[in-house]
């Protein structure tokens, strides 16, 4: 299982609604940058209280790159907040 199919699965496990989950992978600071988006409904479970569940899918999936030696990130991405009009994306040091 690849890091992609792992993380897909895991978010998959974590929703009411696993159809609506995607990821998107891009090449960012010289690491790859895996985007997860699922229903607005499930934002909250993806990260969980206090984040602690998306700093666990961030720790699995770290380590399962590093078998393979490369270096990733993880974003959840909220189009709740798009609609207000705040940033798309909350850096890992701002929380």
């Amino acid at each position: 299982m690849d890091v992609e199919q792992l993380l897909t699965y895991l978010a998959r496990a974590l929703v009411d609604h696993p159809d609506q989950v995607s990821l998107r992978l891009s090449e960012a600071e010289g690491a790859r940058l895996y985007e997860l988006k699922v229903s607005a409904e499930d934002v909250g479970k993806v990260i969980g209280r206090d984040g602690r569940t998306v700093n666990a899918l961030r720790t699995l999936l770290s380590a399962a790159a590093q078998k393979s030696g490369q270096k990733v990130r993880l974003e959840i991405l909220d189009d709740r907040r798009n609609a207000a009009g705040a940033p798309a994306a909350v850096p890992d040091s701002a929380q």
